[in-house]
């Protein structure tokens, strides 16, 4: 077993490498490690329906296609199944799911917890308050706002609280959902009819935790019912805990009487860390999650991978994981010549990141907007106007095609839009180009301009 648990270690790290950090996080990063192989199939749990059937639809080739080549024996590849699929091929495999435990089995990671959070001087205070939240909920800070860039342990320290209270009192109704999950079960009990059912459940909890609030941008009705939700529940002393990407008076397209709210309780910062306690995340890690047989791992390794990996503490722990399967896998001693080589592809998708910064991918800007006659601020902003959707998907499609970086990094340059909406503009683009003159013309004149 342990030898596909080092494969699919290493098709994930390959996975992480050619997918966004949000597609990633989204569908690969929930999934379950090695749960069974028989028939020459290796199985592996995934947490709902939806992220099964995305990884089957989308991914699945892609998958096998990777394995197959890092294995090069008789394999004919992953299955990805539910939990409850697997109970009905093997009964004695998985304990029973009580519905009075439902809250805790949702989603909530029971492996999140305050003793696996690595504390440092950039998360010392939020870490501290957190731990006072969930020993008092509903009465130090209410509600208890956290925020801070993306894979810095917001998320952990929002499920640590929601473990806490769960391991202390087994009878608490604790419920964590992303902000984007709150906004579709709305808009689904919207359109059905069931209003009544949707307030029930979450007027029921006992502590509400929403990852990521700034996905409620721009949605009024849903911001207003989930205004109504949190007067309801702080005025019965229940706790809300909030994750957001920036502080509470800077999220754009948010009801003012909503912001304000999220700062009436305890509002935290989780900073970037520094070296050292970036080194100590990575030693942690290690301790806790590889193999015995894979040994001690050096400082200088630790440092090494600490000083590439600086922003992101999910990036950070995926290039040690890398680091050990890579060299597991190739029978080779983990020093930093062979990290520097399991890590090489990350670090030049890096290096192309920090080489557009450098180059001025604003240059691509600045020409896109020069050529149709439209201001800067127009071309990356919101406006859906014809006049500015055509040269804004012509400075995306541009932008990657010169330094190939991933769409979610494209779509932080044209006001935060999502990978999706990047990555259709490309696809636009490049399917214009194969019959469009015009489309042609305006592209190989900014590509000149570009280059002289």
């Amino acid at each position: 077993m342990q030898e596909f648990e080092f494969l699919w270690q290493e098709v994930l790290g390959q996975l992480h490498d050619t997918f966004d950090n949000e597609i990633y996080d989204e569908l690969f990063e929930p999934l379950s490690g090695v749960v069974k192989v028989a028939d020459n199939y290796i199985y592996v749990v995934t947490p709902s329906p939806y992220i099964q059937g995305r990884i089957n639809r989308l991914y699945l080739t892609k998958i096998n296609s990777i394995a197959q080549a890092i294995y090069k024996k008789n394999l004919i590849g992953f299955k990805f199944v539910l939990e409850e699929e697997l109970k009905k091929d093997n009964p004695m495999s998985y304990s029973e799911t009580s519905l009075e435990n439902k809250y805790r089995t949702g989603d909530i990671n029971a492996t999140l917890s305050f003793n696996n959070f690595v504390v440092g001087k950039s998360n010392r205070f939020a870490f501290q308050m957190a731990l006072k939240v969930a020993d008092q909920p509903g009465v130090v800070a209410n509600p208890f706002y956290i925020f801070g860039d993306v894979g810095l342990g917001k998320t952990h320290l929002m499920q640590a609280i929601g473990n806490y209270i769960l391991d202390n009192n087994i009878e608490s109704r604790v419920l964590y959902e992303k902000a984007s999950d709150f906004l579709e079960n709305y808009v689904t009990m919207v359109n059905s009819n069931k209003m009544d059912e949707f307030n029930e459940a979450y007027r029921s909890v006992d502590v509400l935790l929403i990852d990521d609030i700034q996905q409620l941008s721009d949605k009024k009705n849903t911001q207003m019912e989930f205004f109504k939700l949190f007067d309801y529940l702080t005025s019965q002393n229940k706790q809300i805990v909030i994750t957001s990407d920036k502080p509470a008076n800077e999220l754009r397209n948010m009801m003012s009487r909503l912001t304000s709210r999220f700062q009436q309780g305890l509002v935290v910062d989780i900073a970037v860390p520094d070296l050292e306690h970036r080194v100590e995340i990575l030693r942690k890690k290690h301790a806790l999650e590889a193999p015995d047989s894979m040994g001690e791992i050096s400082v200088e390794v630790l440092e090494f991978i600490a000083s590439y990996f600086t922003t992101n503490i999910r990036e950070l722990e995926g290039a040690l994981k890398r680091v050990l399967y890579y060299c597991m896998i190739n029978n080779i001693p983990i020093d930093v010549k062979n990290a520097e080589e399991a890590l090489d592809p990350l670090i030049q998708t890096r290096k192309r990141t920090e080489a557009a910064s450098e180059n001025n991918y604003d240059k691509i800007l600045s020409i896109t907007a020069e050529y149709y006659s439209i201001a800067v601020h127009d071309l990356v902003g919101r406006s859906r106007k014809a006049i500015y959707t055509l040269p804004r998907h012509i400075a995306m499609f541009l932008i990657k095609t010169k330094y190939d970086l991933p769409y979610k990094t494209i779509g932080s340059f044209f006001n935060n839009r999502d990978h999706s909406t990047v990555l259709n503009a490309v696809d636009k683009i490049e399917s214009q180009k194969r019959h469009d003159r015009e489309l042609n013309m305006a592209i190989e004149h900014i590509i000149r301009k570009l280059n002289k």
